[in-house]
């Protein structure tokens, strides 16, 4: 049996949803696959429960007995309990909280993540955060960087790692703004609406533009270039932002909320020029011969891959020199708590299996 100790960075809608999945899944891990995983550390940005274990009142234990904590008190905890295989789990947004990722691998840990700032920060610590990695023999997973739970960037690295020249990427990156032009170019409802039935069904971010800006799907679409050994940086990305700069960032959210109906003008007009048989979508654009990045709102035919989509469907068309006429196409849900939990799950997993069959190995 090999033992996979966890501490969990972040408590919202992604961690908590992990944690309960986690929860769900550990009896028949242990016995189908002898991996038992223990919880000894969840967290939020400043308080942390220590314990040896949590089971399913973890929430209730968290209010009751959480402290203040720093990142050398989790070590500390963790080194207390001598453990074999340490995983940090960062289901946060924070940038501040990548900053603690060479004191977590130099100390034992490896790193699980659907935080996206570690792979979107300056080239210079994307590769100085490898070279860490690497010397102290660690692992980092990120498959919920790019399309929750999909297969993305383990398939753009297979096909990398294998010598297949992949020379262009483009797709819907964002499931929220999959949802919003979908609803919009096929039904009747004003922009608006379709944008806050979106933010009522927590598909968005709280603040709806930080979907419309374009930045995240910038982010995603830089770290599949990365991987493909483009060296770029963000603001090398060209975003067309779907919100215009008066209502940008001049203005609060709350004030942006009431005036989001003057919207309607600018996308009703855009639908009103729509060719028969032509949808909206907003897609990311990777070309690797000229290592070009673009971001744009484009109209597409409703018989493409593209324009069929539905609900917050991802898709994602890579073309290579095997695919050049017709690409690889990968398609699924790109939004929600459970596919991201999901998806973060799925590399806990992938990587307790590598690190079993390590540790068995040294043995045999």
């Amino acid at each position: 049996m090999t033992t996979i100790h966890l501490a969990i960075f972040g408590i919202g809608n992604v961690g908590s949803t992990l944690i309960n999945q986690i929860q769900k899944i550990k009896s028949e891990l242990l016995t189908t696959q002898h991996i038992a995983i223990k919880i000894p550390v969840i967290a939020n940005s400043t308080l942390a429960f220590f314990a040896d274990d949590n089971e399913m009142n973890w929430k209730v234990d968290f209010e009751k007995f959480s402290e203040p904590y720093t990142i050398e008190d989790i070590i500390y905890h963790f080194k207390g309990l001598n453990v074999e295989h340490a995983i940090a789990i960062d289901v946060t947004a924070s940038s501040e909280f990548v900053a603690h990722y060479e004191t977590l691998i130099e100390n034992g840990f490896h790193i699980v993540s659907a935080n996206k700032v570690a792979n979107t920060l300056d080239y210079d610590f994307y590769k100085r955060l490898r070279t860490i990695l690497k010397t102290n023999n660690k692992e980092f997973l990120y498959e919920t960087n790019v399309g929750a739970g999909l297969p993305i960037i383990e398939t753009v690295k297979s096909l990398h790692q294998a010598g297949e020249q992949i020379t262009k990427i483009k797709g819907v990156f964002s499931g929220s703004l999959s949802y919003i032009f979908n609803q919009f170019s096929e039904g009747e409802l004003p922009f608006h609406q379709v944008l806050n039935n979106a933010v009522d069904q927590g598909l968005t971010e709280p603040d709806p533009r930080d979907d419309l800006s374009g930045k995240d799907v910038a982010r995603k679409l830089l770290i599949l270039a990365r991987e493909l050994g483009v060296e770029a940086e963000l603001s090398d990305v060209k975003i067309e932002s779907l919100v215009p700069k008066q209502r940008n960032g001049n203005i609060t959210q709350q004030q942006f909320n009431l005036q989001v109906q003057q919207l309607n003008g600018v996308f009703g007009a855009l639908k009103s020029r729509l060719k028969n048989e032509t949808v909206l979508r907003y897609i990311g654009l990777l070309n690797v011969v000229d290592s070009s990045l673009e971001v744009k709102l484009v109209a597409e035919p409703k018989a493409s891959p593209l324009g069929q989509l539905k609900g917050t469907d991802n898709l994602f068309e890579i073309y290579t020199d095997a695919y050049k006429v017709q690409p690889l196409v990968i398609q699924g849900s790109g939004a929600g708590k459970a596919v991201t939990a999901r998806g973060v799950l799925s590399d806990i997993i992938k990587l307790s299996t590598h690190l079993q069959k390590f540790y068995i190995g040294r043995f045999v």
